[in-house]
């Protein structure tokens, strides 16, 4: 997790960071290219490292892990968007052609 260019996704118009907050298990079976893998259960551990990303963008498996995730990251002052299901967080960068950098 040292590299947060990693899980950085950019097209024409802007840049999405994108961190997937499902277990190690559930994100090695499938998950986006260059996603940056966080288990909520240690979300709390990696503060400082995604207080670096901007625009930020959380995936699970179905929204509700990465809606609680963005709840205890905005009551530490550190916002995202909670995007549901990694498959569609997939298909939008997918659609509006981003880029892994």
């Amino acid at each position: 997790m040292s590299n947060t260019k990693r899980s950085t996704h950019k097209n024409a118009h802007s840049t999405i960071s994108v961190i997937d907050v499902r277990t190690h298990a559930e994100f090695v079976e499938a998950h986006i290219e260059g996603s940056l893998n966080i288990p909520i259960q240690e979300l709390e551990n990696h503060f400082e490292t995604i207080k670096q990303f901007d625009n930020l963008l959380l995936c699970c498996a179905s929204g509700s892990r990465s809606e609680l995730a963005n709840f205890v990251l905005a009551k530490n002052n550190i916002k995202a968007t909670n995007g549901g299901s990694w498959y569609n967080v997939n298909s939008y960068l997918r659609k509006n052609q981003f880029k892994q950098l």
